[in-house]
């Protein structure tokens, strides 16, 4: 689909809710896919132990293969992590990689946050943010640095405040953007132009205006 658009790129990567039991992806078949031109980044990838607790070796032999094949390509990975704060940490030091990647959809709190931000990561936040009982997502929408924070939808899922409990759209991005720079005490075109800059950085090879 990338190749039918010039402003739309793609990442790559197996879910650790959808692995095949037992199988994990081979990396030789994520360093084909990652060859691709529009193929900017590596994931979701990850770990979920609220679902699959019982996967939790499976998804580690996963998220280790991802974070192999990001050390091989140099692009940056980009991770799902729920219930597994300890695991995912210890498997992010693990890998050391040199370049930058994001926990997307971020969902814990300020102390995980600061983990991750000491490893190099960036933090991106979603809808989520705005929802009624997300006072530690919001403490840490507060705190990240400027030049490591995202905004996302993760659409179709998790619409922000006004539209939750609705199908989430990739526009209502704005939403998000709007209620964190609310938080910050920053204007909604600054935190557009930094989170800009900041996803550039770390996309250097998104093919963005």
């Amino acid at each position: 689909m990338s190749e039918q658009y010039a402003d739309v790129d793609c990442s790559v990567g197996v879910h650790p809710l959808d692995l095949a039991p037992g199988e994990t992806p081979a990396l030789e078949w994520l360093l084909r896919e990652l060859a691709h031109p529009h193929v900017v980044a590596i994931g979701e990838t990850g770990l979920d132990y609220h679902y699959e607790p019982e996967a939790a070796e499976l998804q580690q032999a996963s998220f280790r293969l991802h974070l192999e094949a990001s050390r091989q390509t140099g692009k940056p990975v980009i991770v799902h992590t729920r219930a597994a704060r300890a695991d995912t940490l210890a498997l992010l030091r693990e890998a050391n990689l040199p370049q930058a990647g994001v926990l997307h959809c971020f969902t814990e709190d300020w102390e995980m946050a600061k983990a991750a931000l000491d490893l190099g990561y960036y933090i991106s936040l979603s809808g989520i943010v705005t929802f009624r009982n997300a006072d530690a997502l919001r403490e840490v929408a507060r705190q990240v640095p400027v030049d490591r924070l995202l905004v996302e939808t993760d659409s179709p899922y998790l619409a922000p405040i006004p539209y939750r409990g609705k199908p989430n759209l990739p526009q209502y991005v704005r939403e998000v953007a709007e209620y964190v720079a609310s938080l910050r005490g920053a204007s909604y075109d600054q935190l557009a132009e930094q989170t800009t800059a900041n996803f550039k950085r770390l996309f250097p090879l998104a093919r963005v205006a």
